[in-house]
C-alpha cells in the first residue's frame, strides 16, 4: 500500500483533470496528443485506485463551458471519449468497476451517449468501485436544474415544502446516489474550482498538483493520497472534539 493507510483512505476522489493541452504545446505537440495522452494517464488511475479499493472515483473530464472550444478540437475529444469508453468497457467488466456519467448528456453527439449507455448498461451489475465520468457538466446548472425539478415536484404536491432540507435537496443532484467527495485532487498547478461539483465539496479536502494530467502518475497519487490522511478532518469541531470521538 506504498505506506497508505488503508482505514484512512477517502470513499469517494475527485479529479479535475487539468494540464492535456499544456503538457503537449510544452513539447511543441498538437492538443489533442495531450488529450490522447491524458486517456493513458485515466487507465493508470483508474485501475489504481480500484486496486486500492476506493469506492468513488469521479472524474471532471468535459465541462459544459468546453463546448465553447474550438470546433475541431471539440470534435476530437467526442471521438477519443467514445474510442476510449468503448474500449475501456470490457476492462471495467473484468475489474468489476460499475461506470456512471453526471452532466447534460443531451449535449452529447449521438454516438457518444449510445456507447455512454452501452457502459452504464453493461456495468450495471458490478459492486466494485464507481467509476463517475463529469460529461458536458456544470455545477452551477446542476444546481438550478435540481431547483427547478424539486421547485416542480413541490408544486405538483409530490414534495412537502416543509421536507426541504440539505438532504432533500441533494438527492436531486446528480450526484444524488453517491457520497460527498472526501478529496480533491486537481492537476496542472491551477488553483480552482471551475464550476465542479460546488455543492458537494462543501468539506471536501482539496489538493493541488503541480503535474500536468498526463504527468500524474500513481506514485503522485500515492503522494497526494499521503497528503490527505495526515489531514485532520472537523467539519466544524474542534481538534479536541475530534479526537474525543476518534
Amino acid at each position: 500500500m506504498h505506506g497508505l493507510k488503508t482505514d484512512k483512505l477517502p470513499q469517494h476522489l475527485a479529479i479535475i483533470m487539468d494540464g492535456n493541452g499544456r503538457w503537449a504545446q510544452e513539447r511543441m505537440l498538437k492538443r489533442i496528443i495531450g488529450h490522447q495522452k491524458g486517456v493513458e494517464t485515466v487507465r493508470v488511475i483508474v485501475e489504481e485506485c480500484s486496486r486500492l479499493g476506493i469506492k468513488y472515483l469521479t472524474l471532471f473530464a468535459f465541462s459544459a463551458e468546453n463546448w465553447l472550444r474550438p470546433k475541431t478540437e471539440v470534435k476530437a475529444l467526442m471521438s477519443l471519449l467514445k474510442k476510449y469508453i468503448s474500449f475501456e468497457t470490457t476492462r471495467m467488466i473484468a475489474d468489476n468497476i460499475r461506470f456512471n456519467v453526471i452532466g447534460d448528456r443531451d449535449e452529447l453527439p449521438p454516438d457518444v451517449n449510445a456507447a455512454v449507455q452501452q457502459a452504464i448498461d453493461r456495468t450495471a451489475g458490478n459492486d466494485g468501485m464507481v467509476l463517475t465520468l463529469a460529461l458536458s457538466y456544470g455545477s452551477r446548472q446542476e444546481i438550478v436544474r435540481a431547483a427547478a425539478r424539486l421547485a416542480g415536484d413541490i408544486a405538483a404536491g409530490t414534495v412537502a415544502a416543509d421536507r426541504l432540507d440539505e438532504n432533500l435537496f441533494s438527492s436531486y443532484l446528480f450526484t444524488g446516489d453517491m457520497p460527498d467527495p472526501d478529496f480533491l485532487i486537481r492537476t496542472s498547478g491551477e488553483m480552482r474550482i471551475s464550476n465542479f461539483l460546488l455543492w458537494q465539496l462543501a468539506y471536501t479536502e482539496l489538493y493541488f498538483s503541480d503535474a500536468n494530467w498526463p504527468e500524474f502518475t500513481a506514485a503522485e497519487l500515492h503522494k497526494a493520497l499521503k497528503v490527505y490522511q495526515a489531514r485532520e478532518r472537523r467539519f466544524g469541531r474542534t481538534s479536541d472534539q475530534v479526537n474525543k470521538r476518534s
